[in-house]
């Protein structure tokens, strides 16, 4: 049967491959509070406010849980494979919740031990305010170590690739959907959404029961607001602005499954495309399929990067006209590290995912980018986005 989330088996494998890297380190335990480590451990998955949560990751005992009252049975209802929790009713509590923590660490012997945590303390999130661990543990010896999982993450599992992968043929359905209702006189947001939601729904009933969605919406596509001359704008806001004819539009699309994502992004022209759109257009394709080709295990990242360049200077394109690097990281967040950028020479290795987006923007005219998922494997790539490249494809008729 498709899974489309992670198995608890993996979970635990993780667990213990973050206990062996304890001993190494010469730690006792682990004590985890950022909301993104402690889903990769576990799968629990918290909305993260003022309240703390943590948890907590022994060597050489079973994990526990460090939660608000309000989320005890939710915590339960996600994870009932970890028995033990430390549970408190409110923050700031007539006692503050960090001093609950404090009496639970006493309470499994690690008070006077070696620890790691990927932070002194609640990270002040919503206007949280409350005291490192060492303050309230003067015996505790507290090492930062939350790069132990961050390590971790940029080698993705099979059952991390696959869902992935799901998650790329969602975004193709969801941009579809957003290219077909494209339409001179319509806002962003009503195509978006629009797309966005159809989507959803067919995702939702095709995987079924065993698929939780999270979010309202977990397929999606939009412009961000990279419409007409604001298209120019990488990192664009959505706004109030009317699709017309001539215009050049950067859209995004993508799914969440089991936490995981994929990068979709497509440079579409309303109507007939001018000679200077055919121009930026062709070359940002060319530097793509360049990057495209350079993806390989064993690669710098930096090389990648490089390929994308090369063909931006042959074809005469201004350093001003390229604002950011070839790509990225991508797994449970949508940015994340391998960086493809000149700066990071981290080799490629089966497992890594990484987003393929060169772009070139012209101040005061448009901005051209395509960006795909691909997936580095022992032979060579896998680029699980399919939707189409080619200008004739992208050309919206009117």
């Amino acid at each position: 049967m498709v899974r489309f989330k992670i198995s608890w088996k993996t979970h635990e494998k993780r667990m213990d491959n973050v206990r062996r890297e304890l001993e190494k380190n010469g730690c006792k335990a682990m004590i985890l509070f950022s909301p993104l480590r402690i889903f990769y451990l576990t799968g629990y998955t918290v909305l993260s406010t003022e309240r703390p949560i943590a948890l907590i990751l022994p060597v050489e005992d079973e994990p526990a849980l460090f939660v608000p009252k309000l989320e005890e049975e939710h915590s339960k209802f996600r994870v009932p494979q970890i028995k033990k929790r430390i549970v408190y009713f409110e923050y700031p509590g007539i006692e503050h919740p960090m001093k609950l923590l404090a009496k639970g660490i006493k309470e499994m012997g690690l008070h006077e031990k070696t620890i790691a945590a990927d932070a002194p303390g609640y990270p002040g999130v919503m206007g949280y305010k409350g005291p490192k661990l060492t303050e309230l543990l003067p015996s505790l010896q507290l090492k930062l170590l939350g790069d132990i999982i961050d390590r971790m993450r940029l080698i993705k599992d099979e059952e991390e690739l696959n869902l992935i992968r799901e998650s790329a043929k969602w975004g193709n359905l969801a941009h579809r959907l957003l290219q077909d209702y494209v339409a001179p006189g319509l806002i962003e947001t009503e195509i978006a959404i629009k797309a966005s939601y159809e989507a959803s729904i067919a995702m939702i009933k095709a995987l079924g029961p065993e698929f939780d969605p999270g979010v309202s919406m977990p397929a999606r596509a939009g412009f961000r607001g990279q419409i007409g001359a604001y298209s120019a704008y990488p990192h664009m806001l959505a706004s109030n602005v009317t699709i017309k004819e001539g215009d050049v539009l950067v859209t995004g699309a993508g799914a969440r499954i089991g936490g995981y994502n994929s990068e979709l992004e497509r440079t579409m022209i309303v109507g007939k495309p001018t000679e200077k759109q055919k121009k930026y257009f062709n070359i940002m394709v060319k530097a793509q399929r360049a990057a495209l080709e350079a993806f390989k295990p064993g690669v710098k990242c930096s090389d990648v990067n490089k390929a994308a360049f090369k063909v931006f200077k042959e074809e005469g394109i201004p350093m001003n006209f390229i604002l950011h690097r070839v790509g990225h990281g991508i797994g449970l967040e949508g940015h994340e590290p391998p960086w493809v950028e000149d700066g990071d020479e981290t080799l490629m290795k089966p497992g890594m995912v990484f987003s393929c987006e060169p772009g070139i923007y012209i101040p005061g005219f448009a901005g051209f980018r395509h960006s795909d998922t691909v997936i580095i494997l022992e032979d060579g790539v896998e680029v699980v986005t399919f939707y189409p490249r080619d200008l004739e494809s992208l050309t919206i008729l009117t």
